[in-house]
């Protein structure tokens, strides 16, 4: 096992006005689950090719431990991938499959059905040995992958969105089961997902990118509760925070016709930017939706336009006029409560809800003089 360490890592394409991964700096301890997040396009899985491999480093440099291993080819790297389309061969058994690194280099036989055998039992193949891919389900394919990927005992493991070809159901299962198989083995894993969900329920930090620039880097919990900006406010949470760009006046700003006093830190600083503007955001979650018996109390009149009941938890999604322009507002509901399309309602948000950040840069605001 060992760390990983991408040190200003950049690479370029032809074709593109930005780099592709612009200066990465992070590191990633041994034995740490790193989850890297973001919309398609950000970098993600080009940063997994460029620490694999498989995309050529144009400036700066990836170390595994000790190791510089910027320009060396991926066999030389010791590492083993989880490809997104598992990338079984189909004339192959399961344990063919697995075993099938350990026979190019040459290993005993021995070592290879010991190796196989003890994979095989930590997930779960035992039965399925002697099977090929074309007879086993998704998930065991992907378990098949992965067992190909650990029989190798590499420093690092590197999964490239393994579960997007999974149903949802299966999904959740399959993550909760990675979860624990890394834990249990202990090895330095860097895992790429556009699903923010997954990104916050598996690793043990969650490092967001955007446009191939790192956004922030933090335990998921940190990334939820203190975004670094408007972007990881918006794109960490399911579903999103409700960002809302709204006027700033003396001692803070009005939301539909609730008045909202800004800590003064936060006020300072976007005062010295000498803007006009500032950005709110507020979780879903943050929301309380007002009974009728409290409709005196100010707050933001909305419209349902559509009611998301899981049965545990209900969505609202409504519209809202704030300012001058209509606005998509998600807030959460008691799910005990009947709601219905077209219904109007009122919400308030949390004294102590509000996320803010600058309306000119997007960067999180301080609201407590030591932020």
């Amino acid at each position: 096992m060992a760390s990983v360490t991408f040190d200003k890592a950049t690479r370029c394409f032809a074709k593109m006005d930005h780099p592709a991964v612009c200066e990465l700096d992070l590191e990633i301890t041994d034995g740490e689950f790193m989850v890297l997040v973001g919309p398609s396009g950000c970098g993600k899985s080009t940063s997994l090719r460029m620490l694999a491999g498989l995309e050529d480093v144009d400036s700066g440099s990836i170390r595994i431990g000790d190791r510089d291993v910027t320009h060396l080819p991926p066999k030389d790297r010791d590492i083993a991938m989880v490809f997104q389309n598992y990338a079984l061969y189909p004339h192959m058994t399961t344990a063919g499959n697995m075993g099938f690194a350990l026979k190019i280099a040459k290993r005993p036989k021995d070592e290879i059905r010991r190796r196989v055998d003890e994979a095989s039992a930590v997930l779960g193949l035992d039965d399925y040995l002697g099977r090929k891919p074309k007879s086993l389900s998704g998930g065991q394919r992907q378990r098949v992958a992965m067992g190909r990927a650990i029989v190798r005992e590499p420093q690092v493991f590197l999964m490239d969105e393994p579960l997007s070809n999974l149903d949802a159901k299966l999904r959740v299962q399959t993550r909760t089961q990675i979860a624990a198989l890394q834990r249990r083995l202990g090895t330095t894993t860097v895992y790429v997902t556009h699903d923010q969900v997954e990104a916050m329920t598996m690793g043990d930090r969650v490092a967001v990118l955007k446009d191939g620039v790192l956004q922030q880097v933090g335990t998921p919990k940190e990334v939820f509760a203190r975004p670094a900006n408007a972007f990881v406010g918006g794109f960490i949470g399911s579903p999103a925070m409700n960002l809302f760009r709204l006027a700033l006046t003396a001692d803070g700003t009005e939301l539909g016709g609730l008045v909202l006093p800004l800590p003064r830190p936060a006020l300072n600083v976007a005062h010295a930017e000498g803007a006009a503007e500032i950005i709110l955001g507020v979780r879903p979650e943050q929301f309380t939706v007002l009974s009728p018996e409290d409709l005196e109390t100010p707050g933001l009149d909305v419209v349902i336009d559509t009611v998301e009941d899981t049965g545990a938890v209900t969505y609202l999604h409504t519209t809202a006029k704030v300012g001058q322009e209509l606005a998509q507002v998600v807030a959460r509901a008691p799910a005990r409560v009947a709601y219905a399309k077209g219904q109007h309602l009122r919400i308030a948000p949390r004294a102590d809800a509000a996320h803010l950040f600058s309306a000119q840069t997007g960067l999180r605001l301080p609201t407590e003089a030591r932020d």
